[in-house]
């Protein structure tokens, strides 16, 4: 079909209105994944004060000593890297510096003598004993602000999300689906 001068001036005063209109934008402070994100950098590095400034352990070691001390075996570096949301390669880092400040240790998988997993020594059980109340007061702290139905509803609320992204939420659904 023919264009005629009509539909080229229609095109060029459509092209032009668009373009004089103000683009719409992404406001960051409203994009939910951007809060999402930020709110937990900030949570994080106020907890990590805890973990950091007392005991000089830095996030990916506190996630490694986090999932080894709520466990009641030992786990591969693979299962806490995935649990944590954490690259395998910072977790490989952390592994082997909690490693030589003997907090972990390596003990051989009885399913696959190849592969070695990783649990808590003493003096890891310990410190992660002495930090875990300090956590669960800080992060007291940080909810102080929510009454205690908030609390309630954020947390369900963050489950939903979690569910609708079909993340595990407990360490015995993770167990029981033998995930990570």
């Amino acid at each position: 079909m023919a264009r005629t001068s009509s539909d080229i001036a229609l095109k060029t005063r459509d092209t032009h209105e668009a373009s004089a209109r103000p683009k719409a934008r992404l406001d960051l402070f409203k994009f939910v994944p951007f809060r999402l994100n930020r709110l937990a950098a900030e949570v994080s590095s106020a907890l990590a004060v805890e973990y950091q400034e007392r005991h000089g352990l830095d996030i990916p070691a506190w996630r490694v000593i986090a999932t080894l001390g709520f466990r009641n075996d030992a786990c591969s570096a693979q299962y806490i890297s995935q649990c944590t949301r954490t690259h395998k390669s910072t977790i490989s880092r952390a592994v082997t510096t909690l490693l030589q400040d003997g907090l972990i240790e390596r003990v051989e998988n009885e399913a696959d003598r190849r592969e070695f997993r990783l649990q808590l020594t003493k003096k890891g059980r310990a410190l992660y004993e002495e930090l875990f109340p300090q956590l669960l007061r800080r992060e007291d702290e940080i909810l102080a602000c929510l009454s205690a139905q908030e609390r309630k509803q954020l947390s369900a609320l963050l489950g939903k999300i979690e569910e609708s992204l079909d993340l595990i939420q407990t360490s015995a659904e993770a167990d029981a689906k033998q995930a990570y």
